[in-house]
């Protein structure tokens, strides 16, 4: 077994991929971290908190999803070379932050080749929208 040390760290983009905690991934183009001749991508992270009443099918619309921390990378040549630019879990900051509803089960790849599988949505207005507000808090 090879030992790859980027997925060591707990903030590296795999290991926050991979918690538990609902997320929603929203990216500038499709997630394929062991590509290393993919272009540039910025990818965010927008932690879930479910409230009550909202896990599962949301019977006529009960309950809401509310963001509790978002995290903002900036990926090239793949995910061994994917920088947080970003992160914060305060709520004046993550409201800013517009929730991507039409998010559905999105295929990715981890840095290790693995596949993976996230609610996100590939969108590169999006992606300005987040970059404007990341610039304007910073």
């Amino acid at each position: 077994m090879s030992s790859n040390n980027n997925n060591n760290n707990n903030d590296s983009i795999d290991a926050i991929l991979q918690l538990p905690q609902r997320k929603l991934v929203v990216a500038q183009s499709d997630v394929l971290l062991d590509d290393d001749k993919q272009a540039k991508n910025e990818i965010f992270i927008l932690m879930v908190e479910e409230s009550r009443g909202s896990a599962g099918g949301r019977a006529a619309g009960s309950g809401h999803r509310r963001i509790s921390k978002v995290y903002g990378f900036s990926c090239a040549g793949g995910g061994k070379r994917c920088e947080k630019v970003f992160e914060t879990d305060d709520p004046a900051k993550v409201e800013q932050f517009d929730i991507p509803y039409s998010a559905v089960a999105m295929d990715i790849r981890l840095s290790d080749g693995q596949p993976y599988v996230v609610q996100g949505i590939v969108d590169p207005e999006f992606i300005a929208s987040y970059k404007n507000v990341t610039s304007n808090l910073k």
